[in-house]
């Protein structure tokens, strides 16, 4: 499987780096915490880490550690808006659960 995009979120990703002014592309991984278990990371990626897995789609890079990988694999990543919130969503086949503030999810 890979790490896949939504046209909305390749552009609000190309947009923020060239604002930025460097930056090869976004690193996507999860992190232990929260009441389910797992959130996801995201951060800018000036310098690729050697084990980095990457899958590109759209002109963008999308690195991802591969102790990240088996959480995430096949998810989808999009950017919207609801109302006056906007930001990226998430649509993970591996998700078995997530907290009701929706910032944490387990496998």
């Amino acid at each position: 499987m890979a790490i896949t995009l939504t046209q909305q979120a390749a552009d609000h990703i190309n947009r923020y780096l060239q604002k930025r002014g460097a930056g090869q592309g976004l690193r996507l991984g999860v992190r232990l915490t929260g009441c389910s278990g797992m959130a996801y990371k995201l951060e800018y990626v000036d310098e690729p880490k050697p084990d980095d897995q990457v899958f590109e789609q759209l002109g963008v890079k999308v690195f991802v550690d591969p102790k990240s990988l088996p959480f995430i694999d096949g998810t989808e990543l999009d950017y919207g808006r609801e109302g006056l919130n906007e930001g990226f969503k998430f649509s993970n086949p591996n998700e078995k659960a997530s907290c009701g503030c929706g910032e944490s999810f387990t496998v």
